[in-house]
């Protein structure tokens, strides 16, 4: 049947009870997939994750200044990868660190969700923070 359309079988489900096959011209059917693909992959959002880095001595003048930054990615609709590095002997410092992160994620909660809570990982203290109401990024 398909020699006399000029169209090609296609088997679509091999693993069907019986197997399922349809007469269709198979150059098409590649191009519509591969567009439906394109149109799929347009759609998606990509997760942009904005980093800011803290020390465990930070100063108030610094922590508002790097909180002004977060206030602004979060605005813009990006994740927030906030940490305090731990060098040399500060490492003992780690309950300021964490003080500080927990700090950090009270003053951004009107506009942040923590997606991860303070945790040491190495020389590095994570805190993770997404926008609550995500708007189109510019």
């Amino acid at each position: 049947m398909a020699n006399e359309q000029n169209l090609d079988l296609v088997e679509i489900s091999p693993t069907a009870n019986p197997p399922v096959c349809r007469i269709i011209d198979y150059s098409k059917f590649k191009y519509e997939q591969k567009k439906k693909t394109r149109e799929m992959k347009a759609k998606q959002q990509k997760v942009v994750i904005k980093e800011i880095r803290f020390g465990p001595n930070t100063d108030e003048h610094d922590f508002e200044f790097k909180l002004k930054h977060a206030k602004g990615f979060l605005e813009s609709g990006y994740k927030i990868k906030s940490y305090v590095h731990f060098v040399g002997r500060t490492i003992v410092f780690k309950e300021r660190g964490e003080i500080l992160l927990l700090k950090f994620a009270q003053a951004l909660e009107d506009l942040a969700k923590v997606e991860q809570l303070p945790k040491l990982e190495g020389k590095r203290m994570f805190l993770i923070l997404a926008p609550k109401n995500a708007p189109a990024k510019k």
